[in-house]
């Protein structure tokens, strides 16, 4: 059994920061990407951003230079460092991950959401 366990979320300001965490559990035998999605009211779910085994990085537009995504591979833990946040960036943030179990068996797991809030 696999779970991921999401932290970090919260209220802050405009051009305020959060970093938000998402360590892998259970019983894994090895990781492949790691992303951040996120929910916005009335909207569809969106990527953020994602990072590689080999750590490499994607990010939405609209995130691009304001936000970093990075993992710790002996953690099981991606992290997403949030700056300059945004009104816009209100919404539910989802840790999603490609986790192998078995060398031959890999899946598609999601954390339960965080909360962020960027409100004056």
């Amino acid at each position: 059994q696999v779970q991921l366990v999401e932290s970090g979320g919260g209220l802050v300001q405009p051009g305020g920061s959060l970093r938000l965490s998402c360590a892998a559990s259970g019983s894994i035998f090895s990781i492949g990407v790691m992303g951040w999605y996120r929910q916005a009211p009335g909207k569809q779910r969106e990527l953020v951003a994602d990072i590689s085994g080999s750590s490499i990085t994607n990010y939405a537009d609209s995130v691009k230079g304001r936000f970093t995504i990075s993992r710790d591979n002996a953690k099981n833990t991606v992290y997403l460092q949030m700056n300059n946040l945004k009104p816009e960036d209100t919404a539910v943030y989802y840790c999603r991950a490609i986790i192998r179990t078995t060398r031959w068996s890999s899946d598609n797991y999601w954390g339960q959401g965080t909360q962020v809030t960027v409100s004056s």
